[in-house]
């Protein structure tokens, strides 16, 4: 687990791809290995708002194409520092950020100095579907074998199946299975009131201590909290 370099990744915006790098900072912490957290979204810094992170900003992209030096400044600094990490990559610089890994072989020099490449990549249900599922292609075919790559499926905006089938009987999982080294359930909960407090907690962007301390969320609502915590740190510690 320790000095790990976690990168989200996913073409399409808006699907959860900033509170997997949360959820994965975070669990990280509570095992006692130092992380260092990253956001390269040039639109949307979500994880850049968490204060408690200390996160990173880092530009790597500028009018459109990736700004390489930056990306080599990283790369270094992963190398370097005897940390794990957390990088948040944004929708907008996923395709050239995918170039660029591929062309410079960024994932063997990482493993050169001894430390383990995880993509995240999410699918979500709901209409974002087949978009994210075409991420997930994208970065099956783009990006080297030696970095390992976790599926996160999103229920919150619906069930994730396609004419009745599940992730799991769907082809590109099926045809990929090697490639995919485990797969995290962000379960949908049943009742308004489980939604209402994730959205709250994303929104002001706590972090689950920092909800058990606030004032503003009640006792039925840091147990619910606590629950989706628990359900998903308990897949972490299988899957990493």
């Amino acid at each position: 687990m320790k000095n790990n370099v976690h990168i989200t990744l996913q073409g399409k915006g808006g699907v959860g791809k900033s509170f997997v790098s949360a959820l994965l900072v975070q669990y990280l912490r509570s095992k006692g290995v130092p992380v260092t957290a990253i956001d390269t979204d040039p639109v949307n810094a979500t994880l850049a708002g968490y204060k408690s992170f200390g996160t990173q900003r880092l530009e790597l992209m500028e009018g459109g194409t990736v700004v390489e030096r930056n990306f080599d400044k990283l790369i270094e600094q992963i190398v370097e520092e005897d940390t794990s990490f957390v990088i948040d990559n944004g929708a907008s610089s996923f395709i050239p950020l995918s170039y660029y890994i591929a062309e410079n072989d960024a994932f063997s020099i990482i493993a050169e100095h001894k430390k383990q490449v995880i993509i995240h990549t999410v699918i979500t249900g709901g209409q974002a579907i087949r978009d994210t599922l075409k991420g997930l292609k994208t970065i099956i075919e783009q990006l080297p074998g030696e970095a390992k790559l976790v599926v996160w499926l999103n229920e919150f905006f619906g069930d994730i199946e396609i004419e009745g089938k599940t992730f799991e009987e769907l082809q590109i999982y099926t045809n990929n299975k090697e490639r995919i080294s485990g797969i995290i359930r962000i379960a949908r909960q049943t009742g308004s009131t489980f939604g209402e407090d994730v959205k709250l907690m994303l929104d002001r962007k706590l972090t689950f201590d920092e909800v058990n301390q606030s004032p503003d969320f009640k006792l039925m609502s840091k147990s619910r909290l606590t629950k989706v915590k628990n359900a998903i740190f308990e897949q972490l510690a299988v899957v990493l």
